[in-house]
């Protein structure tokens, strides 16, 4: 006799059979179907190697991209610009850069990936498991985050070889490194809801992500800027995620960690109500 195949394994709910209908023949029930739970982790393993298969073009390359600004930029201003007390140049540099990387690739990685299924076709077979908007947010959110960790940890395992190491508050490092990712994976996931090809993706990459990096302090303090150019910053909240990361290395940064804190987290629960409320709908997805 054949062994029946284990459902647990499969990441199904055992089969309840209901009573025998006509014939005598045990019917199964409707709760034979995929579990929630199974799924979602299934999903966010499944975006996590999408990513990890191609290392190369999706970790090697944005460290190695990270380590050329640090060595043109390190080079020219080195010994020239010290911007907190103590701190050279290429020291200041780093968190700077180390963010940016977080930032942009959490943002690409749920970005692409949602596109990508919309492009080819595959998404209808997310569409017919039993998933909730808050497990497909998970599942996208949690691999653009592991994506962009990983990435600033490789740039910033870079930088070590420039600048000593310097960590003044590790635990504001890495919520702030948390943080960073999450609102970018959950920007990325929107940007994907509303493209249906990647040239309307690249909006949001040329327009609307990679101007607010490079002008959220990464190469520069915004004390050194004039008065209006200093305000304007004030109101780009990727200014307040690089600035309290760089306050975590150095124990200084431009304003308060506590403002930075309140201001990035009053971001990421704004975008992720507009984005699980889209999800609910099936914006761009079931129609």
């Amino acid at each position: 006799m054949n062994r029946p195949l284990d459902t647990v394994a499969l990441g199904v709910t055992p089969a309840r059979l209901d009573p025998p209908g006509p014939g005598g023949v045990a019917r199964p029930a409707l709760n034979a179907l995929p579990a929630e739970d199974p799924a979602w982790r299934m999903l966010l393993t499944k975006e996590v190697l999408r990513f990890w298969r191609v290392a190369v073009q999706t970790v090697a390359a944005p460290v190695l991209s990270a380590v050329l600004y640090l060595l043109i930029f390190g080079h020219v201003l080195s010994g020239r610009v010290q911007v907190y007390p103590g701190v050279g140049y290429v020291a200041f540099l780093a968190p700077g850069l180390v963010m940016m990387s977080v930032l942009q690739n959490a943002f690409a990685n749920s970005a692409s990936s949602l596109v990508q299924s919309k492009i080819m076709g595959n998404l209808v077979f997310q569409l017919v498991t039993p998933m909730a908007a808050r497990h497909w947010f998970a599942a996208y959110v949690g691999a653009a985050v592991a994506r962009g960790l990983l990435v600033g940890l490789g740039v910033y395992v870079v930088t070590l070889l420039y600048a000593p190491p310097r960590l003044a508050a590790p635990l504001w490092v890495l919520v702030f490194a948390l943080m960073g990712a999450a609102l970018m994976g959950v920007l990325g996931l929107l940007a994907g809801l509303w493209s249906d090809k990647f040239d309307q993706m690249a909006v949001f990459q040329n327009f609307i992500v990679m101007p607010m990096t490079f002008l959220a302090g990464v190469f520069y303090s915004v004390h050194t800027l004039p008065g209006a150019w200093r305000t304007v910053s004030r109101f780009n909240p990727f200014f307040y995620l690089v600035d309290g990361l760089r306050h975590g290395f150095f124990g200084v940064s431009d304003v308060s960690p506590w403002l930075s804190l309140a201001v990035g987290g009053a971001c990421l629960a704004l975008v992720s109500m507009l984005t699980l409320h889209l999800l609910n709908i099936g914006y761009k997805l079931r129609y």
